[in-house]
C-alpha cells in the first residue's frame, strides 16, 4: 500500500452530502466524522477480508471491523455464497420459513444458556424486549445497569447517559447504575430501591475488564435472592469470546441474553434469549397477561438468518476464536515491543482483551486525551490503518498484522514530539476527535475542508 500524497477529498465531498441528509452525517454516531481526524474520515466503496478501500481509492488494513460484527472477514466467501443462494428462494413470507425452524435450532445448540430464542434486527430491540419481560415477570419498574457504555438506543438506558435530551426525568430516575466488578455496589442499589429492581444488566466481560474471580457467580446469587432478572448483554462478547458468548467462558447462567453484531458477520441480526418461564411472556404457552414481546416484519426474513446459519457453520468447521485470538495477541506485542522501544508506553499502548483491543492515548501528563488521540488517529491513517480500536477478525492475517506495528512505529515520532513540547495541538489538522455520546455537537459541529 502506498500512502504517499493520500487524499481525502471524494470522501470529504461525500461526508458534506451526507451531512446535509442525515443528522451528524453517518447512521450510526460511533460512525460519524466526529470520531475521525478532519478531512481525513474515509467513504467506504468495498472491503474483502481485513482490509477496505475509501471512496478516494486508499486502501487501509481495517479494525473494528463493522463495530465488532464482522469476525470472519469482509465479503467472507461461504456467508456471501449462503445468502446469494436465498435470495432466489424469496425474502419475507406471511408464515414462518423453514429458516426460522433451523437458525433457533442452531442458536439454542451454541448457547447453552438459552432454552427459547427470538430473532429481530438490532440489539437495542432486543435489551428493550428483555427489560420488558423482567419487568412484567416482577411487576416492578427500575433497572440497575452496570457501568458499562451502552446497552441501547432506548430511552430507559439512553437516558442514563449524557445525551439524554428529550428523554422525560420520569424515565431517567427508573435507571440507576452499579460499578462492574462490585457486588457491594449493587447490594446498596437493591437496599436503596428494595422491591423495585426489575433487572440487572451487564456485559459479563469487556474488552478491557474482566470478570474478578466470584463477581459473576455472586452476581447470580444476588439476583436470585432479590427476585431480579439477571441479563447478560452478549453483543459484543457472543461469537468473539465464544461461539457461546461470556456464559460460556465463565459459565454463569443468566435468566435472560441478547445477542446481535457477529451473529451474521456484518448482515442485521440481532436475538434475545432465556429461560423458557420468561420469554413464553410473549408467547402463548402462559396464563398470564402476555407481554407484546419482539414483532417485527424483517426479524426473521431469509437473509438475515441464513448469514447466521453460515456463521455457525463456520464457527463449526474452522476456528475463528483463535484465529482472532493469535492475530489480537500478535499485535499487542508487537505494538507494545515498539511503544516501549520509543519510550512512550506511559502515554500509549495497546490493552484489551485479545479480539477486542483498543489503544489508550495519554497526554504529557498521563492524562487521557482526546487530542492525543486524534494525532495517533491520523498518524495511523498516514499509515494506511483504519480505526477507531485495534478490535480485529479472524481476517487479519500476519501481513495484516505487520503492518499494522509498523504504522504504529511509523506513528510514533509524531508522539514523541507531543510529548515533548507539552501538546499535540497544531501536529494534526482541525479540531480532536469528541466522544460519540456527548451533550452538544461541539467542538465538531461543522465540516472545514479537506486536505
Amino acid at each position: 500500500m502506498d500512502h504517499e500524497g493520500m487524499s481525502f477529498a471524494r470522501s470529504t465531498e461525500l461526508s458534506n452530502r451526507l451531512r446535509t441528509m442525515v443528522p451528524g452525517g453517518a447512521h450510526t454516531y460511533a460512525r460519524g466524522d466526529d470520531q475521525y481526524p478532519e478531512g481525513m474520515a474515509p467513504v467506504i466503496e468495498r472491503g474483502r477480508g481485513a482490509r477496505v478501500w475509501d471512496a478516494d481509492g486508499n486502501e487501509f488494513v481495517e479494525y473494528g471491523m463493522g463495530l465488532r460484527a464482522v469476525t470472519l472477514g469482509h465479503a467472507y466467501a461461504p456467508v456471501i455464497d449462503a445468502v446469494r443462494d436465498v435470495l432466489a428462494r424469496g425474502v419475507s413470507f406471511t408464515r414462518p420459513s423453514v429458516l426460522e425452524v433451523e437458525a433457533a435450532e442452531d442458536f439454542l445448540a451454541v448457547v447453552p444458556g438459552a432454552d427459547m430464542v427470538k430473532f429481530t434486527k438490532n440489539g437495542s430491540d432486543a435489551t428493550t424486549a428483555a427489560l420488558k419481560l423482567a419487568r412484567a415477570a416482577t411487576g416492578r419498574d427500575m433497572v440497575a445497569v452496570a457501568s458499562q457504555p451502552f446497552f441501547s438506543t432506548d430511552d430507559w438506558f439512553i437516558g442514563s447517559t449524557a445525551m439524554s435530551a428529550g428523554i422525560p426525568a420520569e424515565v431517567r430516575d427508573r435507571t440507576v447504575r452499579f460499578s462492574y466488578n462490585d457486588l457491594d455496589s449493587l447490594r446498596a442499589l437493591f437496599a436503596r430501591h428494595h422491591g423495585r429492581i426489575a433487572a440487572v444488566f451487564t456485559e459479563a466481560a469487556t474488552g478491557t475488564t474482566a470478570p474478578e474471580p466470584g463477581f459473576l457467580e455472586g452476581l447470580r446469587e444476588l439476583c436470585t435472592a432479590e427476585g431480579t432478572v439477571l441479563v447478560f448483554d452478549e453483543m459484543i462478547t457472543g461469537f468473539r469470546w465464544a461461539t457461546g458468548g461470556a456464559q460460556e467462558v465463565f459459565g454463569v447462567r443468566p435468566d435472560l441474553s441478547t445477542w446481535g453484531k457477529a451473529m451474521g458477520n456484518g448482515f442485521a441480526l440481532a436475538a434475545l434469549a432465556g429461560k423458557r418461564e420468561l420469554m413464553e411472556l410473549g408467547g402463548l404457552d402462559t396464563d398470564a397477561e402476555r407481554v407484546f414481546l419482539l414483532s417485527t416484519t424483517s426479524g426473521p426474513e431469509t437473509v438475515g438468518l441464513t448469514a447466521f446459519r453460515a456463521v455457525v457453520e463456520a464457527y463449526r468447521t474452522t476456528d475463528p476464536i483463535s484465529a482472532m485470538r493469535r492475530a489480537g495477541e500478535r499485535l499487542a506485542a508487537g505494538a507494545n515491543r515498539v511503544i516501549d522501544e520509543a519510550g512512550l508506553r506511559e502515554y500509549v499502548e495497546v490493552v484489551g482483551h485479545p479480539s477486542c483491543l483498543v489503544f489508550a492515548t495519554r497526554d504529557a501528563s498521563g492524562t487521557p486525551s482526546q487530542e492525543y488521540r486524534t494525532l495517533f488517529l491520523s498518524e495511523l491513517l498516514k499509515g494506511g490503518v483504519l480505526g477507531q480500536s485495534f478490535v480485529v477478525s479472524a481476517a487479519h492475517a500476519d501481513a495484516e498484522i505487520d503492518h499494522t506495528i509498523q504504522a504504529v512505529a511509523d506513528a510514533l515520532p509524531a508522539y514523541a514530539k507531543a510529548i515533548e513540547i507539552g501538546t499535540a495541538s497544531g501536529l494534526f489538522e482541525g479540531r480532536p476527535v469528541a466522544p460519540a455520546l456527548r451533550p452538544w455537537a461541539a467542538p465538531r459541529g461543522r465540516q472545514v475542508a479537506p486536505r
